[in-house]
């Protein structure tokens, strides 16, 4: 399989091959103690250069590497001199600056100011009202460039850079500003392609999203929330394993959490621990690697016996750290609702994940609680979240939900719980309006320049909105500085957030129709979903390989499959 950089990937939107792996060890890891590397990326435009800045466009030719005593080409800067630098993408990583001989041999005072759109880079920290941080990642700072020498400085996402010359009597010049974009070295075994290039694309930029967010452990995001928070981390965890199959990252996250947390809720949140057991019986359903889950049994335990102490007679009834989403915050009959079905679920997920560690014992004690809790169905308030959790867990029929959702429309989308909501659509048989609802809400992001997935957005602020990628024109809004509500006002927002890559499990699950059954991936259920679509083809890693599949509608609406097994996977109806 060929590996390419995730720029390449992005751009390529689809090149990636399809293959059919050989048969390998349930355990596999996809994953490497050298995977990180580092690339070099020039600008690809200039958004913006004052008049104190001459040759801006020198900055946008390929640079060797070395730079020289007899530079032919050089961009000179002023007193006053500032240029904005767009890369094309969102990296994480920093900044590569290199000047030339000319000038004084003191080195060269510059403002760095990074951002995830124009918006952001144009921003400063310090002015009154502003919304703009060095939360979690310093992007705005000053800087020193050595005479005939490089400088490299940053750690943060960002697509655009601003480069402010702070000297005040006399001019410097630089022979290249790039890029340092750091990131793990892995193929994209997953794939997926159809009729609808716009789907292609909105698959393509979830998986470039998560892929960013496989640092050292797997991150929120690369500006802000570099940090890990397991229940945004489920989304995450489907993707990794969509795309890049059973990859380390995953375990050591989880683990790194659990360790953290020896009592009490992960992360302050509640949800959150029922989600630390979601992920891990979603793990060993597709990976079946015993030994790991053994590592997990004793903290299991602990966590579910808390658990069901937080039920009261039929209903959850937690104390402290009750969150589903922000939207939905301030909504206590919602966030009720939520954890009632997420307890549910984590305690069906205990069970199972019990009897497979032979605790019959406790097996049976959280499937009584479960069942129990299943006589109080709370009211879903008409709310498009509660509807979503409610239904995945046959809490709520799921054409009921998918009336909810749909009336509702994109309007309540949210970047994390869109997911579910897809998800309980799947379940109600609405695969064609969540193509179209994919379409519509991550699609708009795309066509507002996003090259990642944000944090959060608010659909209807983009009938009046300038794209992320401009300065925002006069009686346009500012979807950046403007937008955003909670812990994402303004241009503290993250437009690359590892939950908001929903579709991308969505589409190669329900479009491509691939289920596990039973554990580990040895048989495997293929029911396509096309609705509106010609045509849907792509791959998905296995612990045995990579499954290939394509489906193609013929005249008389039914759906020809060619599908591609890996030796030790057997399909099943």
């Amino acid at each position: 399989m060929r590996r390419l950089s995730p720029i390449a990937v992005i751009l390529a939107m689809g090149l990636i091959s399809s293959c059919c792996g050989t048969s390998a060890p349930a355990s596999q890891d996809n994953s490497s103690a050298s995977e990180f590397v580092t690339e070099y990326i020039s600008p690809t435009r200039i958004v913006l250069a004052n008049g104190k800045v001459t040759d801006d466009q020198v900055l946008l030719r390929p640079y060797k590497g070395q730079v020289s005593t007899s530079e032919e080409h050089v961009t000179e800067f002023l007193p006053g001199g500032s240029v904005l630098l767009d890369f094309g993408k969102e990296i994480q990583g920093g900044i590569q600056i290199v000047r030339a001989m000319s000038g004084s041999h003191d080195p060269a005072r510059f403002r760095l100011v990074l951002g995830e759109s124009v918006s952001e880079a144009l921003s400063d920290v310090t002015e009154e009202g502003s919304t703009a941080t060095n939360d979690h990642s310093v992007r705005d700072f000053e800087i020193s460039v050595p005479w005939l020498g490089v400088a490299e400085y940053g750690n943060s996402g960002f697509r655009f850079a601003r480069l402010d010359y702070l000297g005040d009597d006399e001019q410097t010049a630089l022979v290249a500003v790039r890029a340092i974009s750091k990131y793990r070295d892995i193929p994209y075994l997953g794939s997926f392609h159809c009729s609808d290039k716009r789907l292609d694309d909105i698959w393509q930029t979830g998986a470039y999203t998560v892929h960013l967010n496989m640092q050292e452990y797997l991150w929120d995001g690369v500006k802000r929330d570099r940090l890990v928070w397991i229940g945004d981390m489920h989304p995450e965890v489907m993707t990794v394993g969509t795309v890049f199959g059973n990859h380390e990252v995953v375990r050591k996250s989880l683990d790194y959490v659990r360790d953290g947390t020896p009592e009490g809720w992960m992360n302050g949140i509640c949800s959150y621990s029922l989600w630390w057991i979601i992920i891990h019986h979603h793990l060993y359903q597709w990976y079946g690697d015993m030994d790991y889950l053994q590592e997990q049994k004793a903290y299991l335990v602990q966590l579910l016996e808390n658990v069901m102490k937080n039920v009261e007679g039929s209903k959850e009834a937690y104390s402290d750290g009750r969150f589903i989403d922000w939207p939905s915050n301030d909504k206590p009959d919602v966030i009720h609702a939520g954890l009632q079905a997420l307890t549910v679920r984590a305690l069906e997920a205990g069970a199972e994940m019990c009897g497979w560690l032979g605790d019959e014992t406790l097996k049976v004690k959280c499937g009584d609680v479960a069942k129990s809790m299943r006589t109080y169905i709370p009211d879903n308030k008409g709310n498009s979240q509660a509807a979503a959790l409610l239904a995945i867990q046959d809490m709520l029929d799921a054409g009921k939900a998918s009336e909810i959702i749909l009336e509702n429309g994109p309007e309540k989308f949210t970047s994390f719980m869109g997911y579910y909501l897809l998800e309980a659509l799947a379940k109600g048989g609405r695969y064609a309006e969540a193509m179209d609802l994919i379409s519509k809400y991550w699609g708009k992001m795309l066509d507002l320049g996003a090259t990642t997935f944000w944090e959060d957005f608010n659909y209807a602020d983009a009938k009046n909105a300038a794209r992320i990628d401009e300065i925002v024109p006069e009686g346009k809004f500012d979807i950046h500085a403007d937008g955003g509500a909670w812990c994402y006002v303004g241009l503290r927002h993250s437009f690359c957030h590892g939950w908001a890559s929903g579709p991308t499990t969505w589409l190669s699950h329900h479009v491509l129709g691939i289920e596990p059954v039973g554990v580990g991936f040895k048989q495997v259920r293929i029911e396509p979903h096309l609705g509106d679509l010609q045509w849907a083809e792509g791959t998905f890693p296995t612990p045995y390989g990579v499954i290939s599949v394509r489906h193609e509608k013929k005249a008389d609406g039914t759906v020809a499959s060619n599908i591609k097994l890996p030796k030790g996977i057997k399909q099943v109806k």
